[in-house]
């Protein structure tokens, strides 16, 4: 085996058996599968505690228009507002006092507790109320069966939109859809890139601080010892990246079909709908659960899958690159602020533009930044999922590539000189300086 394999073989099983990978690579998914179903979980558990609410209502038409909800039971009172303030019965939770008809006096209505109103009974009695004020307010302009015009008149409009197929086979999509998996994608590379990237500058200064830099290229040179470092590394993130796409699949799996059996939902209807909604296209009436299949069907997650393994790769090596060469150029961690600042604003920038993108993913914002070496690793991920042209994706790929391989040459000419250099922390300029050491 060559010397830039064996230093590949030596970060991979160094790094993949420790202890933090393993427990992180066995977390990670159960912490994205708990934050998505944990709180579905505890929404659908209603609380025994039913608090009472008394309500003082001097006109007598607001009192008996609240019920009884799941953790609130209204109470209509002829007792005065002294009188349960200064009462040593404390089982009421708030107290509700109208003095006056709130259509021309709005702000006669009020509601006391020796605790914060919480927001869920806040818009319980807002709704009780705005509703019979909405009625009293029609009643005044003398229009016959008004409300009932006025509630024939609401629609509710949402345009369906189709895809086609290259094969002219329509299927339902989602902009919503292709932004939220683009996101996801988007965020995967940007986390990646950035923390196995400092990973390997830190490996960099770790072993100069320890000396055992030198042992090592007395044996094998600079840009070997640079690239079997960046490649274990990045073989190791691959391989996280790996268990937690196939750990998330099965989990989300397990939890879905558990919380759709929880709530009844049949889910052999459901996948007839996604079929039928396949078929047919627009023509189709799904059920919700039925139509967000439809619409993930209409992404073509093998490419996606494929290009964002090509996307991490040329991001990583790029970025690896130029932390290693950091690394190389500082005696200890303290040192590489001055240095990163630059790169983790260029990283931010990176990530907001590709938020921004979704909103137009064929714009110059995501055109251009998808072409950018430095950010389209991160934007090209939103774009994908919205069908963007094949030779935009090769184009962006290639001079990502070309990109990356001018980085490790550049930073290789850093890391030579900066791995054997100790108790001075050079300077950009000093830097540049050493591209033309031969």
């Amino acid at each position: 085996m060559s010397k830039i394999g064996l230093i590949i073989k030596r970060e991979y099983l160094h790094r993949v058996s420790k202890k933090s990978f393993i427990i992180l690579t066995l977390l990670m998914p159960l912490m994205m599968v708990a934050l998505v179903f944990v709180p579905l979980w505890l929404s659908s558990i209603k609380g025994s505690d039913v608090r009472q609410i008394a309500i003082i209502d001097t006109t007598g038409k607001y009192a008996p228009l609240f019920e009884d909800v799941d953790n609130y039971h209204f109470i209509q009172s002829d007792k005065s507002l002294e009188e349960y303030r200064n009462s040593p019965d404390k089982e009421l939770y708030a107290i509700l006092q109208i003095t006056d008809d709130l259509l021309t006096n709005p702000r006669a209505a009020t509601l006391y507790s020796e605790k914060q109103v919480p927001n869920e009974l806040s818009r319980i009695v807002n709704q009780t109320i705005r509703a019979q004020i909405e009625d009293d307010k029609l009643a005044t302009f003398n229009i016959p069966n008004l409300k009932e015009i006025i509630k024939d008149s609401k629609v509710s409009f949402n345009v369906q939109t189709i895809k086609w197929g290259e094969d002219g086979k329509e299927q339902i999509s989602s902009a919503a859809v292709a932004s939220v998996v683009g996101i996801i994608f988007t965020m995967i590379v940007y986390m990646f890139v950035l923390m196995y990237g400092a990973m390997v500058m830190s490996s960099v200064v770790e072993e100069k601080t320890n000396r055992i830099v030198e042992l090592m290229v007395s044996s094998v040179r600079p840009f070997d010892l640079m690239m079997g470092k960046i490649i274990g590394i990045g073989f190791v993130g691959l391989t996280q990246i790996l268990m937690w796409g196939i750990l998330s699949v099965a989990l989300f799996t397990i939890g879905g079909f558990f919380y759709a059996g929880s709530l009844g939902t049949d889910m052999a209807t459901l996948q007839q709908g996604m079929q039928a909604a396949q078929g047919m296209g627009a023509a189709v009436e799904m059920q919700p659960g039925a139509e967000l299949f439809a619409m993930l069907s209409t992404i073509n997650f093998r490419e996606i899958a494929l290009f964002f393994i090509i996307f991490f790769i040329g991001g990583y090596m790029m970025y690896a690159s130029i932390f290693a060469a950091i690394g190389s150029s500082v005696d200890n961690a303290d040192d590489t602020s001055q240095f990163m600042a630059p790169i983790t604003i260029l990283l931010v920038f990176a990530l907001y533009a590709g938020i921004y993108s979704m909103e137009n993913p064929d714009g110059p914002l995501a055109f251009w930044c998808s072409m950018i070496p430095f950010t389209s690793p991160i934007v090209m991920m939103v774009r994908i999922p919205f069908g963007i042209p094949l030779w935009e994706k090769l184009l962006s790929v290639v001079l990502l590539y070309g990109s990356f391989i001018g980085a490790i040459w550049l930073s290789a000419k850093i890391y030579r000189v900066g791995i054997l250099m100790y108790g001075k922390k050079p300077s950009f300029k000093e830097m540049i300086k050493w591209l033309r050491f031969k």
